[in-house]
């Protein structure tokens, strides 16, 4: 789930084969792997410095659509009973918030929103009071009351910048080089650039959050990273997929070069080194646990690396922006999906990916405000 202030960044709506919906099976892992953190953190807020809050209001940062918009939500939910039922306790009524941009398919998730309504009535054996509701909007931006929140949580969003680096669309200088000598020339600077603008948008996510999240309060966010021992080459971005089969298109004509060197996805993979660096500096939240996950490892990675439901997958993250930009048809995109297919082919990526030596991990982090 991306947010993005200047530019509509969201994911591709409905439940057909090239939606969100229908191609999210990695961002699930992801949030599975939270759940344990959600748990943990729960279980801190309520044996906490008010040992039987009788509210809480939980927060989904970028909660997306489809199967997987509650599922942070919904384990907060189910850990809250557990720790009641088992302590006999009432249960706090629930305020469950879901946030993304307002570009965001929000009628499929109002659909899915009643079930939590009911969560856990059996297990406590009587009314939970939970109320919901959706907020749209960009969490580089003030979206709740102050100290408002307990717990706040965000899957796979926090690598989407608020906007893509100003300084290299003023300089003229593409995020991706069809001219290989060009591109190895100019790589460090698009890396640098792309850095300091997730430093700021990140600075920024926690000076806001901080100002919204009780003293005490918890976060767990997860996001995609770079592997500390590997290095720092434009292969260990996640949009190389994406900019090298439209350069391929842009080489046939099918797209526009000019449309092309304009072109800056919103996207940084961070050293995981330096997210736990900026959470330091930044200074609002002490940092409770940090996990490490292949995102590809486990059951089913097979199944996740498939070359077409991998295509697939990029395609429903990226048609969007692709569209909004070059203003692409239907046919195109298919065309789009095809070339993507070739890139990982010829680059070895699934290989890689499949052997573990790949570029990437998802980073889990608990978080507590500090008081």
């Amino acid at each position: 789930m991306a947010t993005n202030s200047k530019q509509s960044v969201h994911m591709n709506p409905g439940q057909g084969e090239t939606s969100y919906a229908q191609n999210s099976a990695l961002q699930k892992t992801a949030q599975d792997r939270m759940k344990t953190l959600i748990e943990e953190a729960v279980t801190g807020l309520c044996t906490g410095s008010c040992p039987h809050p009788k509210n809480m209001v939980i927060a989904d940062l970028g909660c997306s659509s489809g199967p997987n918009a509650l599922t942070l939500v919904s384990a907060a939910a189910d850990a809250i009973h557990r720790y009641c039922t088992q302590h006999e306790q009432l249960p706090p009524e629930m305020c469950v918030l879901l946030n993304d941009l307002p570009g965001n398919d929000f009628n499929t998730v109002a659909k899915s929103l009643d079930t939590l309504k009911h969560s856990g009535e059996e297990a406590l054996a009587q009314p939970a009071v939970v109320i919901t509701g959706m907020v749209p909007g960009s969490f580089y931006e003030r979206l709740f009351a102050r100290g408002s929140l307990h717990l706040v949580c965000s899957a796979n969003s926090l690598h989407w910048l608020s906007e893509a680096p100003e300084d290299l669309k003023k300089s003229g200088i593409p995020m991706h080089d069809s001219d290989e000598q060009l591109r190895s020339s100019r790589h460090q600077i698009v890396a640098d650039s792309y850095a300091r603008q997730f430093r700021k948008d990140f600075m920024r996510f926690l000076s806001l959050r901080a100002q919204e999240i009780v003293p005490g309060g918890r976060m767990v966010v997860s996001l995609f990273v770079r592997r500390s021992d590997k290095p720092d080459t434009e292969c260990t971005q996640p949009w190389t997929p994406v900019v090298t089969a439209l350069s391929d298109m842009a080489l046939r004509g099918v797209i526009s070069k000019e449309k092309l060197d304009s072109f800056y996805i919103p996207l940084y993979c961070p050293m995981d080194s330096k997210v736990n660096k900026i959470i330091e500096e930044e200074g609002s939240f002490e940092i409770n646990k940090m996990l490490m996950h292949d995102p590809y490892g486990g059951t089913g990675g097979k199944a996740l690396l498939d070359l077409k439901m991998v295509a697939l997958r990029v395609r429903a993250v990226f048609e969007p922006i692709i569209v909004q930009h070059f203003a692409l048809s239907d046919e195109i995109m298919d065309d789009f999906v095809r070339a993507v297919e070739r890139h990982l082919i010829s680059s070895g990526a699934l290989e890689a990916r499949l052997s573990g030596q790949h570029s990437f991990a998802f980073l889990c982090l608990s978080l507590t405000r500090a008081m």
